[in-house]
């Protein structure tokens, strides 16, 4: 027997409602409704347009329901790192984005307390300014903390919103600098060290338990015929992302290709030695308790913000067009790197890879194609050296790369991944994101027969989607 559940999944540029089916040897993504997720920059920062994104997963799921009315569970995930305050049931103003340059004053106030090395030996994460802790500690210098009486994650205040009941999904609690890496609850002590409020955080769940239903008025709203549950995922999207990872052996590295390049493998614990830190490496969690080892490499939206740049000018720009002429440049071009931070925030992109090019005695790239080219080399190039350090630092064994998410469809990034590499590339699904979130909630709901275990969801992705192979070029 088939049945569907819903999956909404948000992305840092667009989101999406989708509805799963699910049954015996079948696995199928029926797409229900797309919509963008634009920031608003105000005089006080640049914040997500929370309520906008909301209505747009109201709209999408009353569609959902109507076109399939027997939907089994509503299952969300999102990026990570950003929430919103609570007082009241109220939210207390927008929601901050994570590329917003607040953070900077909380990272100093947070280091001064507890040093990057104690802070490692905690949480296990890879130090980035817009982790949630250095975002908390902003706030609290700002003295608008103390008014809260909850902080919810993105999944979680969407959850909220459905269902009135306030939880952490674990994986996306994972990301906030916390949760303690060893026993995945709340840090206690470094919550008191930091003197940030400890009611404030809701009771951890992991992926696969029932946030809550449907509140009478939500449910009227979408048509739901029945107290419709909410399932906690993995709702942090390269959770789910990674669930999806059509392995079919445990000797692979992933990439999570998107705005953000999340690159690592999946462990059973975490690797929290000096040498890790100083590669700045993280450990997150994952879905039945695997953890993320990874790092988070400035991805796609190196791409996306060059081309906005561009398309400022009044040009339209046609990126299958210029990938075409980026995958026929043949003379070198520079590759530099992607994680330097003046890449993070918004802005004229490809005028700050000139400036990086030239402080370091590289010629620039000189044509649109040129830049493209010289922005993939230089992911393929880190994603080469992230892989190589995490099985260094892990003992992991690495023969396959899977490369998952919107980025598995630029052929040209696939194959330069293999050739800096040496390594072959599997790439897709595409929405391997909504996929994760589809089958953790199948099997919560008992739809799945078989092995249900995280290796038997990855036996029904490999089952269903066929992934493009890349062979790296013999040298």
């Amino acid at each position: 027997m088939t049945a569907a559940v819903a999956a909404v999944d948000l992305g840092a540029t667009s989101g999406r409602v989708m509805l799963g089916y699910v049954g015996h040897d079948e696995l199928r993504l029926v797409p229900v409704a797309r919509f963008p997720n634009n920031p608003v920059r105000v005089l006080d920062g640049l914040h997500w347009n929370i309520l906008e994104l909301y209505r747009n997963v109201v709209v999408g799921l009353g569609s959902a329901l109507r076109e399939e009315p027997d939907v089994r569970s509503i299952g969300i995930d999102s990026w990570a790192v950003d929430y919103a305050l609570i007082r009241d049931g109220r939210m207390l103003g927008n929601p901050y984005h994570y590329r917003d340059d607040r953070t900077a004053a909380g990272v100093d106030a947070t280091h001064t307390i507890v040093g990057p090395a104690d802070l490692y030996a905690a949480n296990g994460l890879q130090f980035l300014p817009f982790n949630t802790l250095y975002q908390l500690a902003a706030e609290q210098l700002a003295g608008s903390l103390g008014a809260a009486q909850s902080m919810l994650l993105i999944p979680d205040l969407i959850g909220y919103w459905l269902t009135g009941a306030q939880r952490a999904e674990q994986t996306n609690a994972s990301t906030t600098g916390l949760l303690n890496v060893h026993t995945g609850g709340w840090d206690e002590e470094l919550i008191r060290r930091l003197g940030l409020p400890r009611g404030i955080f809701p009771e951890i769940v992991a992926p696969g338990s029932t946030v809550g239903t449907l509140v009478p008025a939500v449910a009227a709203e979408l048509g739901a015929s029945r107290a419709l549950p909410v399932s906690a995922v993995g709702s942090h999207d390269t959770a789910s992302a990674v669930v999806a990872v059509p392995a079919t052996g445990p000797d692979f590295a992933y990439i999570s290709s998107g705005t953000w390049s999340l690159v690592g493998v999946e462990l059973e614990h975490p690797v929290v030695s000096e040498d890790s830190r100083a590669a700045n490496f993280t450990n997150e969690g994952g879905v039945d308790g695997r953890i993320r080892y990874l790092q988070n490499v400035s991805g796609l939206w190196l791409l996306s913000e060059s081309v906005r740049s561009w398309e400022r000018g009044g040009e339209q720009i046609d990126l299958p067009t210029l990938l075409h002429a980026a995958a026929t440049v043949d003379a070198p071009v520079p590759v530099f790197d992607a994680a330097d931070a003046r890449f993070v925030a918004p802005g004229d992109m490809p005028a700050r890879i000139a400036a990086w090019c030239t402080e370091h005695g590289l010629v620039a790239p000189q044509s649109r194609a040129e830049f493209v080219r010289s922005i993939l080399e230089s992911l393929a190039d880190a994603y080469a050296r992230s892989i190589e350090t995490a099985a260094a630092l892990s003992g992991k064994q690495v023969s396959v790369i899977h490369v998952v998410g919107g980025g598995s469809q630029n052929a040209l990034l696939c194959q330069l991944t293999a050739d800096r590499t040496g390594l072959p590339v599997l790439a897709g699904p595409v929405e391997a994101t909504a996929v994760g979130n589809v089958l953790v909630q199948a099997r919560a709901q008992g739809l799945i027969a078989g092995d249900t275990s995280l290796e038997g969801l990855r036996a029904i992705v490999a089952k269903t989607f066929s992934p493009v192979r890349y062979e790296p070029a013999v040298r």
